[in-house]
């Protein structure tokens, strides 16, 4: 399973086991992903490491001292993003 992070910008939006449906955004040199409505947005993602998934589950949702922060799993190998 492949896990990726989104970040949070007010509490309470979304839960741990709840399905969600994610929208693919495009920038020069890099692709973001988006939590449908408008929920979370994750970091840039380089084009090799694209997400095929669109459908998926939220594993953690954690606050830390920089906001709130949303795990969420993806059907499709881990990706190791030092090679």
């Amino acid at each position: 399973m492949r896990k990726l992070e989104f970040k949070m910008e007010r509490p309470g939006l979304l839960e741990e086991g709840q399905k969600i449906t994610v929208t693919e955004g495009l920038l020069p040199s890099n692709y973001y992903y988006t939590i449908d409505p408008s929920l979370a947005m994750s970091a840039n993602i380089p084009f090799r490491f694209r997400l095929k998934s669109r459908e998926g589950v939220v594993t953690a949702v954690v606050e830390n001292s920089r906001g709130f922060y949303v795990t969420a799993e993806f059907d499709e190998p881990e990706v190791d993003y030092t090679k």
